[in-house]
């Protein structure tokens, strides 16, 4: 089983996402997210036995997760940077209440035997895996946009998502096997 743990997007986001990938898909032939995949995630994990699927739910359902928080989706990026982008990404603020719902996930999973992330936490939506493509015409109509401002919701929830390839290779797909609530644990 290949899992990660993330944030499930408010409808509101999805559909306003939705919308702006319905305009920049026909522009250039890159590896688009699917507007039903979109997530933030906290923690990759990777492959993982079923057998020991309960073990790592209890984990995850001990974290001591911090209230509910809000978070904005507005603007765009390009990693590992603009100049040689590889992803494309819609951009995620919030407080640090996210950045540390992705620690305690870290912490609370390295003693299963989950390695540690190297790179620091940079929340992010996946819109699109750029390979080798020209991205020129999306990036000037990205330019030209008058709305770049996808809204807020609250995260009041994280879940733990299994990866699935689809057939014929092209992508994965995404389903929420646990939810764990935000805010103090009983």
């Amino acid at each position: 089983m290949r899992l990660f743990t993330g944030i499930a997007l408010d409808g509101n986001i999805q559909s306003a996402l939705e919308q702006v990938l319905r305009e920049l898909r026909p522009l250039a032939p890159l590896n688009w997210s699917p507007v039903e995949n979109l997530h933030i995630t906290t923690k990759f994990i990777g492959e993982w036995p079923e057998q020991r699927l309960d073990e790592l739910k209890r984990a995850l359902s001990a974290i001591p997760a911090p209230s509910a928080f809000p978070i904005h989706v507005a603007g765009f990026g390009y990693l590992p940077n603009p100049h040689h982008p590889r992803m494309m990404f819609a951009a995620v603020k919030a407080g640090p209440e996210l950045a540390e719902l992705a620690r305690m996930t870290e912490e609370a999973l390295v003693s299963l035997g989950i390695a540690k992330e190297e790179r620091s936490f940079r929340p992010h939506l996946t819109l699109a895996r750029i390979g080798n493509h020209p991205v020129r015409a999306v990036r000037e109509h990205i330019a030209h946009m008058k709305i770049q401002d996808f809204g807020t919701f609250e995260a009041s929830e994280f879940h733990l998502y299994l990866s699935t390839p689809r057939p014929g290779g092209s992508g994965s797909q995404y389903r929420s096997l646990a939810a764990f609530p935000l805010g103090s644990q009983a």
